[in-house]
């Protein structure tokens, strides 16, 4: 959480909030416990839906990136972060445009 910035960042792991979930569910009903794999990641789909949701009705801006785009370049996820933090702090200090 970047509370400065008014910025929550979620890092989701692929398997577990349903990353491609189509290939995902499909792969999942092929497999043991497939009902209980499917329903718990749908749930989790579900709640980081609310979630994100939850916070942007509170002011909150949300960041979601995927556990695979950080482990392949890190570095390229948090050169974006912080591209995407220094535009929020440039829109923060704009003088606000008068209504004539």
């Amino acid at each position: 959480m970047f509370s400065a910035h008014h910025t929550v960042v979620f890092c989701d792991g692929d398997f577990w909030h349903g990353r491609n979930w189509r290939r995902l569910k499909q792969q999942l009903e092929r497999r043991f416990n497939a009902t209980y794999w499917i329903a718990k990641i749908a749930r989790n789909r579900r709640r980081d839906r609310s979630q994100v949701i939850a916070l942007r009705r509170r002011g909150w801006r949300v960041l979601r990136y995927w556990e695979t785009d950080i482990r392949r370049s890190p570095q390229a996820v948090a050169d974006q972060l912080q591209e995407t933090l220094a535009s929020y702090m440039t829109e923060a200090l704009r003088p606000e445009e008068s209504t004539r």
